[in-house]
Parts: structure tokens; C-alpha cells; sequence
């Protein structure tokens, strides 16, 4: 295997479920960035870039701010350098990060994991901003996630599909697993794909989102995985029980 010079975390399901942290995941992170540069990527939308590293510092994980790379930022981002308005279905919160992109005529329809707003209503006027012109663009795509009480719940990939479906359109996708998303995070490290590793628990969009940009990748038996996960055709560079067994897979890969 080629040498590994930095590292990809998802976040949630990784480093944590719910508010609890895996078990020796701060440390872990903690030993690993003394030898690796690392980036932690989410495509949790429901809370915003700064509620997100503040739950992370809470939970004892000492990472700095600009590690942070999530589908929402790199989403308003991307709206804001096609200097675009929006109509939103998220959350309150993740809504109030977009109030000063808002319009009544706007360019392009943001949705990511709104929780209880995914109502008919809501998604019914994306339809109809769909049918006047506007561009589907979803922050994350995610089929389910791991939730609280520790059951899968259904995450925005599915809303996305029946708008994608009515409108007869098709989503331009800025978390993982788009290749854009991965390959923007190595290069904020000054690496190329092949020398970095992705971690992560999501067989698709984790594990094949960064192998298909050229990275290598390893699968944790965390958060969403599933013993199933395996049989869908998609091989991990590796299978650990959890973070905590990184360093030992790295040493050994070495």
C-alpha cells in the first residue's frame, strides 16, 4: 500500500453517537494529528459549522476550527460563488445560516436533513420553485443515519429523490459523496487523493464516495454499519471494530 500522509473522518458515527464519544476516539485523534494532517468531514446538516465543533470540543476532541469541512458550509459556499439566492427545506437553525441568501425569486432550491420540517407543504413550494426554474442542490444525500436511540433513521436522501422525481430534475450533490467534496478536503492539506485515507461508517457514501476519488479507505464497524454493508459489492482497504484500532491498522500498513 502507498504511503498514507493524511487522514479523513467522518464525525458522526465515528467519533460519536448521539452525545456520546466511541471509546477512545479523542485520544486516538489526539496521538494520531502529532504524525498526520487530519480533516473531519460531515455531511450533517441539521446544525450549523459552529454548533458542530463546539459538541466536538465538548466531547474532548482538541481539533482546530479549520479542520471542520461540512456539506453545509461548502453548500452556502457554492451558492454564494454563483452569487445565487435560495429557498431552503432544513432545519431552523441551518435555515438561519442561509437568511441573508434568501429571495422570493431564487435561483436555487437547498435541501438537506430537515427533521421535523419535512412537511408537504415545505416540500410541495420546493416543487413548485423547482417547476419556476430554480436549481436542486442537496447538501447531503444520505439514505439513513444512526439516531439517538440507537435505530436508523431516514436522512435527506430520500426527500431528495421524490423533488428530484416530481420536478423531473436531477440534484447537484456537495457533500460526500461527491468527488469534489473529497478531493477539496486533500487538497487543503497539500495532498493528493492517493495519499490520504478516509474513515468513515457509511459503506457508500464514506467508503466508495472516497475511493472513487482516488483515496484509500476503511470501513468501522460504528455508527450506521451494518453486517450487510460488506455483501453490497463495495470493498474496504480496511474493516476495523472501531477508530480506537486505527493507529495498530496504520502501523501495520505501513
Amino acid at each position: 500500500m502507498d504511503a498514507i500522509k493524511g487522514l479523513l473522518f467522518d464525525i458522526g458515527g465515528v467519533l460519536y453517537v448521539g452525545d456520546t464519544p466511541i471509546e477512545s476516539a479523542p485520544q486516538t485523534i489526539d496521538a494520531l494529528k502529532e504524525r498526520y494532517p487530519m480533516r473531519f468531514l460531515t455531511n450533517t446538516t441539521r446544525t450549523i459549522p459552529e454548533t458542530i465543533y463546539k459538541n466536538l470540543r465538548q466531547m474532548g476532541f482538541a481539533i482546530a476550527p479549520e479542520s471542520l469541512f461540512t456539506a453545509l458550509d461548502a453548500t452556502k459556499s457554492y451558492v454564494k460563488e454563483r452569487e445565487g439566492t435560495v429557498y431552503t427545506v432544513l432545519t431552523n437553525e441551518a435555515e438561519r445560516y442561509f437568511d441573508e441568501l434568501c429571495s422570493d425569486s431564487p435561483d436555487f432550491v437547498v435541501v438537506g436533513d430537515a427533521h421535523t420540517n419535512f412537511t408537504y407543504a415545505r416540500l410541495n413550494t420546493a416543487f413548485r420553485v423547482l417547476q419556476n426554474g430554480a436549481k436542486l442542490v442537496a447538501a447531503a444525500k444520505n439514505r439513513y443515519f444512526k439516531d439517538d436511540d440507537g435505530a436508523l433513521s431516514m436522512d435527506a436522501g430520500g426527500f431528495i429523490a421524490a423533488l428530484e422525481f416530481a420536478a423531473g430534475v436531477e440534484a447537484t450533490l456537495i457533500g460526500k459523496p461527491s468527488r469534489d467534496f473529497f478531493t477539496l478536503a486533500a487538497s487543503s492539506m497539500g495532498l493528493k487523493p492517493d495519499e490520504v485515507l478516509m474513515v468513515g461508517d457509511d459503506i457508500e457514501s464514506d467508503i466508495k464516495g472516497a475511493q472513487d476519488a482516488g483515496m484509500k479507505a476503511v470501513l468501522v464497524k460504528t455508527g450506521k454499519y451494518r453486517e450487510g454493508d460488506l455483501e453490497r459489492g463495495i470493498t474496504p482497504d480496511g474493516v476495523l471494530e472501531s477508530v480506537a484500532q486505527l493507529p495498530e491498522w496504520l502501523e501495520a500498513s505501513v
